[in-house]
């Protein structure tokens, strides 16, 4: 996730950054035509919306910033699209893993206005924050107590702003991380009784063997997880969304070759009743890991139907996640409704 909790920091430095985005350049410009090869072909017509997409929107939703007639809008564009679940800024989340109920003083409008709108569709509170994996400051996930913490807010939004599920989104998380492991564990025993969804934003997985363990030993900073380390996440979630953007490609054609790879490696170890979803970059900022010209939604959209078709065209619990509302031009919403369809009668 491109980070933006609360002004707080989470962004890297100029320096990490660069040598981050000099590794994957380097690295994967080795693989360049393996990638543009994963770009070719026809996905058919079969590797469309499964109806399980989902949608991150801003913090403007619950803090009192929107309105009935706003929401009447949002409702009636998202009628017939392949829209489940909305992951609504609900924190940013204190690094001691408590929240006060002051950030979200209109969650419960909003929940309570969706489930009147478009009965099938989820709220979930989406739950953020910078973790102390790269430096002194930030959430310490191997303190129990903050473990602990996390799982009273879990309890608190779900209870009461009757959230349909929580959403989080925790970085940067070093790959093989069990106390994250520990946490979602302990998440699942509270939302599971509750009929809640546990969903969570998960790093890339590593496109080349051990890429993560190069990247962190050259950077300080771990831009993929390890296969293994995904499918241990995924099997202790609901929902799982690849985070398939910002990733310094330079092109269309390897962008869309790298999000098909990232489809098929997730779809090896993502278990069959887990919903799969791949990140649709819904922004256009021009940076050193993002390219605007090269990551499309149309470009995100092919190489998720290629993984599909590849690895498990048949898969139901699958689909994408459009990153992020406040930035969507109106050319990103056409792409997913006409690249990715409505789904099925």
């Amino acid at each position: 996730m491109r980070r933006w909790w609360g002004g707080r920091g989470g962004r890297w430095t100029r320096r990490t950054l660069l040598a981050t985005t000099l590794v994957i350049v380097v690295t994967l410009a080795a693989a360049g035509v393996a990638l543009r090869a994963q770009y070719a072909g026809a996905p058919g017509e079969d590797t469309r919306t499964r109806g399980r997409d989902a949608y991150w929107l801003g913090h403007a939703w619950v803090d009192g910033r929107k309105n009935d007639k706003d929401l009447d809008a949002f409702a009636a564009k998202l009628r017939g699209s392949g829209i489940k679940d909305l992951f609504v800024h609900t924190g940013p989340l204190d690094h001691d893993g408590t929240l006060p109920a002051t950030r979200y003083p209109t969650a419960r409008w909003l929940v309570e206005g969706v489930h009147r709108r478009l009965p099938d569709v989820r709220v979930q509170a989406w739950l953020g924050d910078q973790l102390a994996s790269e430096g002194p400051v930030g959430m310490r996930l191997d303190n129990p107590a903050t473990r602990t913490a996390v799982v009273t807010t879990a309890r608190q939004v779900l209870d009461g702003a009757r959230f349909d599920g929580v959403h989080f989104d925790l970085e940067p998380l070093p790959s093989g991380d069990r106390n994250y492991l520990a946490l979602l564990d302990s998440l699942h025993a509270l939302t599971k009784p509750r009929g809640a969804v546990l969903s969570v934003a998960a790093h890339q997985i590593d496109p080349l063997p051990a890429l993560h363990s190069a990247a962190e030993s050259l950077t300080g900073h771990g831009k993929w997880w390890a296969q293994a380390y995904f499918g241990q996440v995924a099997r202790r979630v609901d929902q799982i969304a690849v985070m398939s953007y910002d990733t310094a490609m330079p092109v269309q054609s390897l962008y869309g070759g790298y999000v098909a790879r990232q489809a098929a490696l997730a779809l090896q170890v993502t278990p069959k009743q887990t919903d799969l979803l791949m990140g649709l970059p819904f922004y256009d900022d021009e940076s050193m890991s993002h390219h605007g010209s090269a990551e499309t939604v149309e470009a995100a959209v092919r190489g998720t139907r290629l993984g599909l078709a590849r690895t498990d065209r048949h898969r139901q619990h699958f689909g994408v996640a459009l990153y992020v509302d406040f930035a969507e031009r109106d050319e990103d919403w056409a792409a997913y409704r006409k690249g990715w369809g409505t789904p099925r009668s």
